[in-house]
């Protein structure tokens, strides 16, 4: 995939869960609750349509103020990829402020191992900067931590 440096970020890492976890942690609303966004914030709702066009709805608490994040997918590949964005809500409604269109690749990476890559397009490269400002590597780089530490739990279980 041809990333632009003036319009994406991208986080990467190889993580001890197997992809067939992080998949279904990703893509099953209970799950997303535990990890996505980090911590002290909360999911406190998600609800997912899991297809081309289906909804993507999130909301956050954050410092206790509550913020809706709606979107919708624009690619699903079972177990591998996910592309999601808050340019269109659920029937392809463009949002009014849209910030970002997110690529999740999940590759195998040896015994039980994922290789976890997360990008994130913006429109302009004053967006990109700004989320780069706003912490995307370490928020981003919590969120897989997160998701780690949980999908462990679940696999001890």
């Amino acid at each position: 995939m041809q990333l632009d440096p003036e319009t994406d970020l991208k986080l990467e890492r190889i993580i001890d869960v197997p992809r067939k976890l992080v998949w279904e942690c990703w893509t099953t609303p209970e799950h997303i609750k535990h990890f996505f966004v980090p911590e002290p914030h909360r999911v406190t709702a998600c609800d997912i349509d899991l297809r081309v066009g289906g909804r993507f709805n999130t909301t956050f608490e954050v410092n206790g103020s509550e913020m809706k994040n709606n979107g919708v997918f624009l690619e699903v590949t079972d177990g591998e990829k996910l592309v999601f964005t808050d340019s269109y809500t659920e029937g392809w409604k463009p949002s009014e402020n849209p910030f970002m269109t997110a690529i999740l690749l999940l590759e195998e990476a040896g015994e039980g191992k994922t290789r976890y890559t997360a990008i994130a397009r913006h429109r302009t490269p004053e967006a990109r900067t700004q989320h780069e400002q706003m912490g995307f590597y370490e928020g981003w780089g919590i969120v897989v931590d997160q998701l780690t530490r949980y999908a462990k739990s679940l696999s001890s279980t």
